[in-house]
């Protein structure tokens, strides 16, 4: 959470103007990069990634505080994925449209915000219009007037703005936390062994009776696995039941194996696959066979979420309990492919998305 501890770290940090003074603060990872503008000179640099830090709009002043600093070197910032809001935006917008403020790139990826943030940038950068050069917007609700607005700025001659992003817009987006890139998943019966049942319109599998499926070369033949029909890039977020013992949930590559027990059709066990596995006393990860364990205990929960970004290469996995989301492991990679979310469930055991 946003604490005004960390609001004012954050401030502070940002207007430091010396290598020493780099934060180790792991909320706030600011890097110095030093470019050479004489062959005697050079200028100092700063960015500043704070993505999926949990943000609110209250940290907003503070940061917009430390863009009006004079002098000021910070010179990209990344804020996606918090929860910031027009009204975090709109004190963010104050700091932006200042004289002082030298920003030439700043993420606003997955922030909720709509056409009045829109506005209030919109107004900021006519105000300062000589510095920032991207502005990142996707996955957001701008709506068709809050993009007018801003596609405005890229024809000003003003003002410097090169490129805008508004893409995987929608009102969907303006939903809390993850749950602004939910997605819809359903079970691929062609691919499910014969001991998984589906129903609940191919959401809820249950290894149990041998199933009479046709062959299928896309079937898993020896282990207990099913994937879904979808293949998934870009922001994504789906949640997953479990209920018996233990459950493995995860995703693939299309191109895995599917016949026969080798390693190369076991999820989790190559290098085409990524999965949490859960059982009623502990979790734990497996990629490319290797196994790592998760200190953190069920605690009764049998709920699980997974947020996939893509293009960020990280896979994403959390406990869902009344109280909240708790972070369990996170998988990073380049993605060269899309991804299939997949199961591996045993005896007497099902999963349900």
């Amino acid at each position: 959470m946003c604490t005004s501890q960390v609001c004012n770290a954050i401030s502070e940090t940002m207007q430091l103007q010396t290598e020493k003074g780099i934060s180790q603060n792991v909320k706030c990872r600011l890097n110095s990069v030093r470019s050479r503008g004489t062959p005697n000179h050079f200028i100092w640099k700063y960015i500043c990634q704070l993505d999926q830090c949990e943000l609110t709009e209250t940290c907003c002043e503070a940061l917009a505080s430390a863009l009006m600093s004079n002098p000021s070197h910070l010179k990209e910032l990344g804020l996606s994925d918090n929860d910031l809001q027009d009204s975090g935006v709109d004190l963010l917008s104050a700091g932006l449209g200042d004289s002082h403020c030298k920003l030439e790139i700043l993420g606003l990826s997955g922030c909720k915000v709509t056409e009045r943030g829109c506005s209030s940038l919109a107004s900021a950068l006519r105000s300062n219009p000589s510095h920032l050069r991207e502005l990142d917007l996707s996955y957001n609700h701008p709506g068709d007037s809050g993009v007018k607005l801003l596609s405005a700025l890229l024809e000003d001659p003003s003002c410097k703005l090169e490129k805008l992003i508004v893409d995987h817009s929608g009102e969907c987006r303006i939903r809390p936390r993850f749950q602004k890139y939910s997605c819809q998943l359903t079970l691929d019966p062609s691919t499910a062994h014969r001991l998984l049942s589906l129903s609940g319109g191919n959401r809820k599998v249950t290894c149990g009776a041998e199933q009479p499926y046709p062959d299928h070369p896309e079937r898993f033949d020896s282990w207990y696995q099913v994937l879904c029909r979808e293949s998934l890039t870009g922001r994504c977020y789906w949640e997953t039941e479990w209920s018996g013992d233990r459950a493995e949930i995860g995703v693939t590559y299309k191109g895995i194996k599917r016949k026969g027990d080798s390693d190369d059709c076991w999820l989790g066990v190559n290098d085409k696959s990524w999965i949490l596995c859960c059982s009623l006393h502990d979790y734990y990860v497996r990629h490319n066979n290797e196994w790592t364990v998760i200190p953190i205990q069920p605690s009764g929960s049998h709920r699980v979420g997974v947020y996939l970004d893509w293009e960020a290469g990280t896979l994403s996995f959390y406990r869902v309990s009344p109280d909240g989301l708790t972070f369990l492991y996170r998988f990073t990679s380049s993605f060269t492919e899309p991804l299939c979310p997949g199961f591996y469930v045993y005896k007497n055991c099902s999963v349900s998305l």
